[in-house]
């Protein structure tokens, strides 16, 4: 009796190719950066207020330009470089702080830690509004030094004496900042029609 001799065949080369593309996006899918949302606190009004002016200026003359049929004026110019000047002193004035989406299953989590009341759950809460704002804070926050490396940032208690201590706007705008961070969508779809 014959013995079969099983030869193993190479895989067709579209295939590898088709392989090869989905292992390369895949990659690519993986190692995209989470999106980053920065809240800018001016405590310099007289810098806000020059940023703004500045900002007038230039939109100003835009429309003067605009209207005179030519391009870029002197004065357009002028008012681009106060702008600028404008721009770096509010900059240097100001704090950043930036928040980073968190994974799902980190947020899911979070918001799980955090469930609301029975009370608060028929007002149409998600979650605690006195506890998950801070936790929230903390967890989506990122610091980084001089150098661009991540170091430690706001603890969970460090976010509630913040949300404590401003101002009701400001402390909405620093939640605010922390939950649009895990709103942003960079994504879009395309309708394909038929055929």
């Amino acid at each position: 009796m014959p013995t079969e001799t099983k030869t193993s065949s190479a895989p067709p080369v579209s295939a590898v190719a088709r392989d090869a593309h989905w292992v390369n996006k895949l990659a690519r899918l993986r190692a995209r950066q989470l999106p980053e949302q920065v809240l800018r606190i001016c405590d310099d009004l007289a810098a806000k207020k020059r940023l703004d002016q500045a900002k007038l200026n230039v939109a100003q003359c835009r429309i003067a330009d605009a209207e005179a049929e030519q391009s870029t004026s002197p004065e357009t110019e002028r008012a681009q470089n106060e702008l600028a000047i404008a721009q770096e002193a509010f900059d240097d004035a100001s704090l950043t702080l930036t928040f980073k989406a968190l994974p799902r299953p980190v947020l899911d989590g979070l918001i799980k830690r955090f469930p609301p009341t029975e009370e608060q759950a028929e007002d149409g809460d998600a979650w605690n509004p006195e506890t998950f704002p801070a936790a929230l804070i903390a967890a989506a926050h990122i610091e980084r030094d001089d150098a661009g490396n991540t170091v430690e940032g706001m603890s969970e208690q460090d976010a509630q004496d913040l949300l404590d201590s401003w101002p009701v706007a400001e402390s909405n705008a620093l939640f605010a900042a922390a939950w649009q961070a895990q709103q942003i969508v960079r994504t879009s779809t395309v309708e394909l029609g038929k055929g």
